[in-house]
């Protein structure tokens, strides 16, 4: 394990990967490090990498050499339920398309990091039960009414529906914040509040957040921005269209 693995919460050292044998390549970075509570904005157009870097950084997409280190663990040192198991612990993922759970009601889907991992949980509960810690989050968010709480996601609307993944995402202080295209739904003045709770809370729990989009109008809020077109030596030299 190298110096650079143990003091980054995530870090990707000479990554290739393509999407099948023979393929071509399709992402091909040297070298990418985010350290403990780092902003880190990544933009890029359709195309450029920014969903098989995303899933390579979670484990969920296995590079064909390099190696990726997540809270300094190679993960290609692990079996894919400890991966699953390291994701868990140390992911929160605010997803394009939220991936929230329909039937489930608002609260339980905040919750349902603290069940799959043990330590999200204990984290979550170290000043107050669970329950309590999701309650302050979606408060936190403008989500405060407790007849809200008990309704089924798919009853909210858009906006709310965002505001529930951010919560799920920042319950039981994860080591890094994974927010893909997460402003997509808002107007500009909704989009600056609620960038600003989104880095107040990884403040809080001491949580790394990477940003990925493709508006680079919100750079400017985050310590270090990377452009996939230079990150990603796979693409054309060319800029790519959007």
């Amino acid at each position: 394990m190298s110096s650079g693995s143990t003091q980054s919460i995530i870090a990707l050292t000479a990554i290739r990967y393509r999407w099948r044998p023979n393929a071509p390549i399709v992402l091909d970075i040297e070298r990418l490090a985010i350290a403990p509570g780092e902003r880190l904005f990544i933009r890029g157009p359709s195309g450029s990498g920014k969903t098989t870097l995303l899933g390579l950084m979670g484990g969920v997409l296995t590079p064909g050499s390099g190696h990726v280190h997540l809270a300094g663990q190679d993960l290609a040192t692990l079996s894919a339920a400890a991966r699953d198991r390291l994701r868990a612990d140390e992911i929160g993922f605010v997803f394009q398309m939220f991936n929230l759970i329909p039937y489930l009601s608002v609260l339980d889907n905040v919750l349902l990091p603290c069940r799959f991992s043990r330590k999200r949980s204990e984290r979550a509960a170290t000043d107050r039960e669970p329950a309590a810690e999701a309650r302050r989050l979606l408060a936190r968010l403008g989500l405060n009414e407790e007849t809200l709480l008990a309704r089924d996601v798919a009853e909210l609307s858009v906006g709310q529906q965002q505001r529930v993944a951010v919560a799920r995402a920042l319950i039981g202080r994860p080591g890094i914040v994974i927010a893909d295209e997460p402003t997509s739904a808002l107007d500009a003045d909704s989009r600056d509040e609620f960038l600003g709770l989104l880095q107040e809370e990884c403040t809080a729990s001491g949580a790394a957040l990477l940003f990925v989009s493709h508006d680079v109008s919100l750079a400017h809020h985050f310590d270090r921005t990377l452009d996939m077109r230079t990150l990603n030596r796979a693409l054309d030299p060319e800029p790519l269209s959007s």
